[in-house]
């Protein structure tokens, strides 16, 4: 890890000097709730930026730590709490618990996955070939806190069917998971992407099924604070998300960057046992299908990075009311403009997004 004058010294070296009275200042940490329980590359779309040779932070007097978490629902009580400053939002998760307490005053200020990244995996044989042969089915989830219960609640919802016969089955991760198919424990897998990617990477044959129509079309992936913190830390939040905003748009255009850019800031998450090249080779699979998930639909009206809409948030209250059997959720949140805001958006758009095409691009690890 970068010392503080390690990074001093980094500065000099590429002539930056003149962002050192911003770094005098005392940097604010932000923590963020990291669901995935692991730090490793999937997360080069944030921390990418906290290298020096790119130093998208700490000039604005912003930096990132992660804490792990086991779950979406442990998330959100870290955030409430204040042992987080910003963590993920899972609609499907979220909007029973503010209908329920309407004290969890949180609000989505950034979209970060705006398409869909939750896949359906089975063995290449299986007889369900589509969401709607999931009914009644065991189902593969990471833990019982997964947001893979709430997707599959969502699609047979959609789909006019009910989940009271689904058994969802925890199996873990990785090999754990894998093996679990393999030996037919569960009949599918719901999860994220990068999920179905470690598993076949330890020899697992997956064939996709694919999403629910209206599903498929909505964003995976927002970040959401409290209100209070909004309200008093704007100007920290809104360096937060361009950094976050500009790692994102590197790491896309320079994958291999990004993976190495994260290993040097946390050299503690490269690989044991193997060579760097196997293991980013390993991990571009993984982030195959991720990183495309990073960028928003060429068909979005909206283009600005972050940005959410009133349209997908009505369909994500429509969406869960249908999966949690609840008729009355819309009434319980009111406005649904409350749930998130744009209100950052611009300031954090607000930067020469070529200029960072093109030093990814030409930049060499």
């Amino acid at each position: 890890m970068w010392t503080r004058r390690d990074f001093g010294l980094g500065l000099g070296a590429l002539g930056l000097a003149g962002s050192l009275p911003a770094l005098a200042q005392k940097l604010r940490v932000m923590r963020v709730a990291n669901t995935a329980a692991v730090n490793d590359p999937q997360q080069c779309f944030v921390t990418a930026g906290q290298d020096p040779r790119l130093n998208f932070y700490k000039p604005h007097g912003v930096d990132v730590e992660y804490v792990n978490m086991s779950s979406m629902t442990q998330a959100m009580q870290m955030l409430r709490a204040g042992h987080v400053d910003f963590g993920p939002a899972v609609p499907g998760i979220l909007l029973p618990a503010m209908a329920k307490d309407p004290s969890l005053d949180f609000v989505s200020v950034y979209k970060w996955l705006p398409r869909n990244a939750n896949v359906i995996v089975v063995k290449p044989g299986s007889p369900i070939k589509t969401a709607a042969d999931l009914a009644g089915k065991r189902i593969g989830v990471r833990n019982q806190g997964d947001a893979g219960i709430v997707v599959t609640k969502t699609m047979l919802a959609e789909l006019g069917l009910s989940d009271d016969k689904c058994e969802y089955i925890a199996i873990g991760d990785g090999a754990p998971a894998g093996a679990a198919i393999d030996n037919d424990r569960v009949d599918a897998l719901v999860a994220f992407d990068t999920a179905a990617a470690r598993i076949e990477l330890v020899g697992t044959q997956l064939r996709y099924v694919p999403l629910t129509p209206k599903f498929a079309q909505v964003g995976s992936g927002w970040l959401c604070v409290t209100r209070d913190l909004l309200k008093k830390e704007r100007k920290a939040l809104v360096a937060l998300f361009q950094g976050i905003a500009k790692s994102t748009l590197f790491s896309y255009n320079n994958l291999n960057a990004g993976i190495d850019l994260h290993w040097a800031v946390y050299p503690e998450s490269k690989p044991k046992g193997r060579s760097e090249d196997d293991a980013r080779k390993e991990l571009a699979f993984i982030l195959k299908d991720r990183r495309n998930s990073w960028m928003r639909r060429p068909d979005d009206p909206d283009q600005r990075i972050g940005a959410s809409s009133l349209s997908e948030w009505k369909t994500n209250i429509e969406m869960t009311a249908e999966s949690s059997k609840d008729p009355k959720l819309a009434d319980q949140l009111g406005d649904p403009n409350r749930l998130f805001t744009n209100e950052l958006i611009d300031d954090i758009n607000a930067f020469d997004k070529q200029a960072i095409v093109d030093m990814a691009k030409s930049f060499k690890s």
